[in-house]
């Protein structure tokens, strides 16, 4: 049944869509048509056998599976310090943030919500440090993305320093501003001082923690050397010599 016509295409009740669609097509092109046109190319053509883009990704695929394999049979040693070496920059993360929320609790007068305040502090730094840790640095690492010596080291750094040290200090000032505000446990200014009362109470608070901040930049770049020492060793590995077959077994 037919029940209008518009730009040259018969619209149906039953199907408004099907009859009209090759006529409005024809007359009147969506502007996005090229853009999902592309788009489908593009997975059409990622499906393809012989596509570059699903070689280079087979390629890929198949390095990090010898790159895993290889990983196994190192040492004990290499092994648990390529899985769990995050761990210790995380755990001195998790310290930093205690030491921290003490060194505020003790300029606000803090006294109560003691553990409240310890366990944030401690977690969130712990989880966030292996979770940066591991996405920037050696999961690209040891897919192969991350070869650079130099730049591994200088990630470790700065994931110490900012992710493991100075990340867990500027997190122990909302959790504390908080409890010092509820506990009415020191006088807080207004709005308009507040931003000058943080800065006063956080400057004794970050002298103190420059050590803890210079050993976790120390403890990255240390990992991020002993991570790069451990792909070059499974690179020395992956020789020519050895048979293909036998690495992807």
């Amino acid at each position: 049944m037919v029940v209008g016509k518009e730009l040259g295409g018969f619209v149906c009740a039953r199907c408004p869509l099907s009859c009209c669609w090759a006529p409005l097509k024809r007359a009147w092109p969506h502007p996005l048509t090229p853009t999902l046109q592309d788009f489908k190319m593009t997975g059409r053509e990622f499906l393809e056998l012989d596509s570059p883009q699903r070689t280079l990704y087979l390629e890929r695929v198949k390095r990090m599976e010898i790159i895993h394999k290889l990983l196994n049979e190192l040492p004990k040693s290499d092994q648990n310090l390529c899985n769990h070496g995050s761990y210790f920059l995380a755990g001195n993360a998790s310290l930093c943030g205690l030491t921290a929320n003490n060194f505020f609790r003790k300029i606000l007068n803090i006294r109560k919500a003691a553990i409240i305040s310890a366990l944030p502090m401690a977690v969130i730094p712990f989880i966030s440090t292996v979770a940066v840790y591991d996405a920037f640095l050696r999961e690209p690492l040891f897919s192969g993305e991350l070869d650079c010596q130099v730049c591994a080291v200088v990630r470790g750094g700065l994931i110490g320093a900012v992710v493991g040290s100075l990340y867990p200090i500027f997190m122990a000032v909302p959790v504390n501003g908080s409890l010092a505000a509820r506990y009415s446990s020191s006088p807080l200014p207004g709005k308009e001082n507040l931003l000058r009362f943080w800065l006063s109470v956080s400057q004794p608070v970050f002298r103190k923690m420059r050590f803890g901040v210079l050993i976790q930049v120390l403890t990255g770049v240390f990992l991020a050397t002993k991570h790069h020492g451990i792909y070059v060793k499974v690179l020395e590995q992956m020789k020519p010599s050895r048979d293909p077959e036998e690495l992807q077994a």
